[in-house]
């Protein structure tokens, strides 16, 4: 039999909850060493996080500097306690990114980089008791760095040399030499000195020296092949490459004429053309000289006209048969005036005296000559050939895709077109030929990029992976080392000893149970159950269903409330 039986009790207080020192306190030795190594990876991953992210990002201050430059500038920067590194080969001196524009023009007051070519500050450095010809000398060394330095900075040359020829000048003009210059760059590889950047190079050594004619400047590579030409060996190359380069601009210019007038007409990609220019180059001269018959006086022009005229008399002796009438002079001839006739002789009588009139006039006409010089044009089209293929027009037939030919109609009014496009003459021999034949188009496999290699998902990541990591590292640290050592251990059980102060319903039972063991199994008992099992087995139940009404049932057993 059991009874039930009320005991006293005094209410319980709540239980305090333990601080970090007494949860600290109560861990055991494994559970210490695992949450020492968790704040110290914690502490790791929160020190590496915090360099990372202020390590600054370094970007180049100088390269492809000699040794000696790279020596001051390194010494430069440790007195002005710059960080730096060098890049994999020590080809670039590499600071901080946000320092790089002030650290360059610091280290340009003090004349850094020098490089290896001295230019004209070689004159700054004159010392007491220099020669003619060392200030000279000084001179032409300064010259030819000014001129290097010049020439490097161009994009293809990485480095170059000047050598000038600067003769002595005398006093006698005949016996003058005439300067002379050689330059020999050194290219980037992969990259090449057209005819104008050749050109420059020349113009430019010829325009910093007197008297220095461009002919005599040689330009030349690093493995010794003469870039620069004289005048009269280049002129055939280049004119030949101006011609090959004109005549390829003139078919390219026919080209896209035919294109931009038969792809709206066809559509994009649906059409090919190919012209071929015919163009003559051959220089033609000829000289001719006409001259104009002879014209009449009034319509001709009067060059030079000269007129002499004289005047003079002279006695006459007698001649003829001796006599009175024969030994006189016949007397002198007047000239009428105002058309009068001569008064005739009074005394019917010849004088002894004659006068002379002579008149002589020359004019010169101008000869018409016509002088006509014929030059024929260079680069004129003598003919032009034109294939344009164009592809099969794209239809459908009942929901299906299907290709068709033109019409020979069509192929006429495209052919027409192509014509006037061009320019088409017959009388020149001007050929178009046009075809309509279906495009071959190769399958191209698709070249899907995955999503995790495009380039612009891998610099994201590059990005954010470290600071994603750091935080993934320290949550599991956190989650799999701290936070089961600092979890508090489970408190042990408080023995049921009676307190004064309150009443507390006591099962007394001659056999006292086991919690920790489960209840006997009477399945296979014919002993009916007693009114308490069954009382017991009824609280189990609702203990399992309704754990809420039963906490607060205990609740008020422990705080000494009346039952209700």
């Amino acid at each position: 039999m059991s009874a039930v039986a009320e005991v006293p009790l005094n209410p319980l207080p709540p239980p305090a909850s333990p601080n970090w020192l007494q949860r600290l306190s109560a861990l055991d030795r494994a559970q210490r060493m695992r949450l020492g190594v968790g704040v110290a990876l914690l502490v790791a991953a929160a020190v590496a996080a915090i360099v990372m992210g202020r390590q600054p990002d370094y970007r180049v201050l100088f390269a492809n500097l000699n040794d000696k430059d790279g020596g001051a500038i390194v010494a430069q920067l440790s007195q002005m306690n710059v960080p730096y590194k060098h890049s994999e080969g020590g080809g670039a001196i590499l600071i901080p990114a946000d320092r790089v524009h002030d650290v360059r023009l610091r280290l340009a007051t003090q004349g850094l980089p020098k490089g290896s070519v001295a230019g004209f500050e070689l004159m700054e450095s004159s010392k007491f008791g220099m020669t003619q010809f060392q200030e000279r000398l000084n001179f032409q060394r300064g010259l030819e760095g000014e001129l290097t330095r010049s020439i490097q900075a161009l994009s293809s040359v990485q480095g170059a040399r000047v050598h000038l020829a600067l003769p002595n000048q005398n006093g006698f003009f005949r016996e003058q030499q005439k300067p002379s210059a050689s330059v020999l760059v050194s290219l980037h590889p992969g990259r090449i000195l057209d005819r104008a950047q050749l050109a420059g190079i020349v113009h430019l050594v010829a325009s910093s020296v007197p008297e220095l004619s461009p002919s005599a400047v040689s330009v030349l590579d690093d493995t010794g092949k003469l870039l620069s030409q004289t005048p009269d060996t280049a002129a055939g190359a280049e004119v030949n490459a101006q011609q090959l380069l004109y005549v390829q601009q003139i078919e390219q210019q026919y080209t896209r004429r035919i294109m931009d007038i038969l792809e709206p007409v066809v559509g994009r990609d649906n059409v090919k053309a190919q012209v071929t220019a015919e163009v003559d180059f051959t220089q033609t001269e000829s000289t001719s000289e006409q001259f104009r018959p002879n014209q009449t006086p009034d319509s001709s022009a009067v060059r030079s006209q000269q007129v002499l005229e004289s005047r003079g008399s002279s006695s006459k002796t007698a001649t003829g048969v001796p006599g009175a009438v024969a030994n006189q002079p016949p007397a002198p001839s007047t000239a009428p005036i105002n058309g009068a006739n001569p008064a005739p002789n009074a005394g019917g009588q010849q004088g002894t005296e004659e006068q002379t009139n002579k008149r002589e006039s020359t004019t010169n006409y101008e000869v018409d000559k016509t002088v006509r010089v014929t030059r024929g044009s260079t680069g004129a089209v003598k003919r032009l050939s034109a294939a344009v293929v164009v592809n099969y027009q794209s239809g459908e037939d009942k929901g299906k895709p299907i290709t068709k030919a033109l019409t020979p109609e069509q192929i006429e009014q495209m052919t027409a077109l192509v014509r006037e496009t061009i320019g088409f003459n017959k009388d020149r021999g001007d050929s178009v030929n046009l075809m309509n034949t279906p495009f071959q188009v190769a399958a191209v496999p698709s070249t899907d990029v995955p999503l995790w290699k495009q380039p612009e998902v891998v610099d994201l990541a590059k990005t954010f992976a470290w600071p994603v990591g750091a935080v993934l590292f320290a949550a599991l640290v956190l989650l799999g080392l701290v936070r089961p050592a600092l979890k508090a251990p489970a408190p042990a059980k408080a023995s049921a000893a009676p307190v004064p102060g309150g009443q507390l319903d006591a099962l007394e039972a001659d056999t006292p149970e086991r919690p920790a063991l489960p209840a006997p199994s009477r399945k296979d008992e014919a002993v009916p159950a007693t009114p308490e099992q069954l009382r017991l087995e009824d609280a189990r139940v609702l203990a399992k269903e309704n754990p809420v009404a039963v906490a607060n049932i205990l609740k008020t057993w422990l705080n000494g409330d009346a039952a209700a």
